[in-house]
C-alpha cells in the first residue's frame, strides 16, 4: 500500500516489456524451426539408409546359408571379383542388390599382394554384397 497522498504505482507488464519479450521469442524461434526442418529432411534420408542396411544384411544371411560348394561354383562362374554373381538381383530394378563372389588368396602364396589372382585358395571365398550406385556394402570371407 502506498502512503496517503502519494501517487499509486501500478504493477504488471508494460507494453515495452511485452514487445521486447515477443521480439526475443521470435528471434529465437526462427533458427529453432530451421534446425527442426533440417532434422526432418535428414530423417527421410536416414530411413533409406536403414532400409539399404537391412537389405544388405538379409542378402548376406541368405548367401551365407548356401553350401560352400554352391558358392564356390557361383564364384567360378562369375570369373572375377568385379563381376556380379548369379545371386544378384535382375538388372534395372530399384535398389538393385549386387552379390560378388570370388576365391581369395588369404595366405598370399604367390607373394604378389593381390588376393584375387591365380594363387587363390580353394577353401576360401570372398563375398561382397552392395546396393548398386550407392556406397553401401558388406564384405566377408567364408572358409570351407
Amino acid at each position: 500500500m502506498s502512503p496517503p497522498g502519494s501517487p499509486a504505482r501500478e504493477t504488471g507488464i508494460s507494453y515495452v516489456e511485452t514487445l521486447l519479450a515477443v521480439t526475443v521469442l521470435a528471434l529465437a524461434l526462427v533458427p529453432a524451426l530451421e534446425s527442426l526442418q533440417t532434422a526432418f529432411r535428414g530423417s527421410a534420408v536416414q530411413e533409406e539408409v536403414i532400409l539399404w542396411q537391412q537389405q544388405l544384411a538379409t542378402r548376406m544371411a541368405d548367401v551365407l546359408a548356401e553350401p560352400f560348394a554352391t558358392l564356390d561354383d557361383a564364384a567360378q562362374a562369375a570369373g572375377s571379383e568385379t563381376t556380379p554373381s548369379s545371386y544378384s538381383d535382375a538388372a534395372g530394378g530399384p535398389d538393385r542388390v549386387l552379390v560378388f563372389l570370388s576365391r581369395y588368396d588369404g595366405d598370399n602364396a604367390d607373394a604378389n599382394g593381390d588376393p584375387f589372382d591365380s594363387g587363390m585358395d580353394e577353401g576360401l571365398l570372398w563375398i561382397r554384397i552392395a546396393i548398386e550406385n550407392t556406397p553401401y556394402d558388406l564384405t566377408t570371407l567364408v572358409a570351407q
